[in-house]
């Protein structure tokens, strides 16, 4: 069992930074595939970003590539998302996931997610 929990939503301005976390429970977090999905009101819930249990393998939704950041720390047992030049489309409510299976980029193949944090862009 994991237990997800996100932090660092807000209101930012276009063309600014925002990092969100997701603090993980548990002890098995490195075995985890992470990641980030997206649902802005009227539409599915969309992927962002995820991250093998290494850390060692990334990817991006071509929307954010070069924009946007996924990094794990084991330490901390901590998932990140910078958002770097955010863009007003970008506004949508943020989930972190959690896989236990093979590296997805289909929420379908999450087993875990948080509450969500909303993330508002303004121009």
């Amino acid at each position: 069992q994991v237990h997800l929990v996100e932090s660092g939503g807000g209101l930012v301005q276009s063309g600014g930074s925002l990092t969100l976390s997701c603090a993980a429970s548990g002890r098995t977090f490195g075995t985890y595939v992470m990641g980030w999905f997206r649902q802005a009101p009227g539409k599915e819930r969309a992927f962002v970003a995820a991250i093998s249990g290494s850390g060692r393998g990334t990817s991006y939704a071509d929307s954010v590539k070069g924009r946007f950041t996924i990094f794990r720390n084991y330490a901390s047992n901590t998932v990140y998302q910078q958002m770097n030049s955010p863009k007003r489309e970008d506004t949508a409510f943020y989930y972190c996931e959690a896989d236990r299976g093979a590296y997805s980029e289909y929420t379908r193949d999450y087993d875990y997610w948080g509450q969500g944090t909303q993330v508002t862009v303004s121009s």
